[in-house]
């Protein structure tokens, strides 16, 4: 955007297509999504909205020109959108985030797709999940809000990831999440042998695999992103403690990088799951692997 101050409000539709431009030469993957999200926060409406205004020929107010433009600047110096919004999509939920809690992915939403098909499937009137490093919550708040029967427990050890998950179970209003300030390998004694479905989407990226993206590297937690030199630490002691949760039958579902799909399966097999298998998601790349308690 122009840094002078004009005398009649810029069309929504060149501010549009100024902010986008300049996404673009920061190296922003969808410069014109991210304008037209950044414009609909400043805006107090949906990106549909902004598109609208765009057509219709609006102008923008000075207030929100105002509000945009220190936030274009951040964006431009590759400060995740979601923290200059403070929200993030998540399935049927618009999660809190920002600093010190990892901004939930679109491919996550089909691991949650899969913790809630086995979580629905459960005979039980009243089965049980537990969400392991739940991060925002976004994976237990989508079992528990997708799945109203179950009761579903989530764990964090992180406190600044602690905070904003609390503020989403309180903005949600999801009465049947239980939420615990604990770590992952000591999570509910008292639920060992009584879960359905154990999810953990757990860091899995390599200490020396840097990511490429700034939001990334940049910005995301580093314990939410590095699980050890082959970024399976975790997953190894996930595997351990969804044996000592679920019940027989139960399913243990793990979000992971493409190419460990092989890996975490042995690690599963090895210590007793059965019928390890991974699914791809919607890119066709191997996202998270399920197995069955024996």
């Amino acid at each position: 955007m122009p840094d002078s101050v004009h005398s009649a409000p810029l069309a929504v539709a060149d501010v549009l297509r100024d902010t986008a431009a300049r996404f673009s030469s920061a190296g922003i993957p969808d410069p014109r999504v991210d304008a037209e999200l950044l414009l609909a926060h400043v805006l107090s409406t949906s990106r549909g909205g902004v598109q609208a205004a765009a057509i219709r020929g609006d102008r923008l107010p000075e207030a929100a020109a105002a509000a945009l433009a220190p936030l274009v600047d951040r964006r431009c110096a590759r400060e995740p959108l979601q923290h200059l919004t403070g929200r993030a999509p998540f399935r049927s939920m618009e999660l809190a985030v920002g600093p010190g809690v990892f901004v939930p992915r679109p491919e996550t939403e089909m691991v949650a797709q899969l913790a809630i098909d086995a979580l629905g499937s459960s005979a039980s009137p009243s089965p049980i999940a537990v969400d392991l490093g739940t991060g925002s919550g976004a994976i237990a708040l989508a079992m528990a809000t997708e799945v109203p029967h179950a009761r579903v427990f989530a764990a964090e050890n992180s406190v600044d990831a602690f905070i904003w998950t609390k503020e989403n179970v309180a903005r949600i209003g999801a009465t049947n999440l239980t939420l615990a300030f604990i770590d992952l390998a000591d999570a509910f004694p008292e639920l060992d042998g009584t879960v359905s479905v154990v999810a953990s989407n757990p860091p899995y990226v390599p200490d020396d695999a840097i990511p490429r993206d700034p939001e990334v590297r940049l910005y995301d937690p580093p314990a939410a992103l590095y699980g050890g030199p082959d970024g399976l630490d975790a997953v190894r002691v996930l595997s351990r403690v969804g044996l000592r949760l679920a019940h027989p039958g139960g399913t243990i579902v793990i979000e992971h990088g493409e190419w460990q799909g092989a890996a975490i399966r042995e690690i599963l097999t090895a210590d007793g799951w059965r019928a390890a298998a991974t699914h791809p998601d919607l890119t066709t790349r191997d996202r998270a692997t399920t197995a069955i308690h024996p």
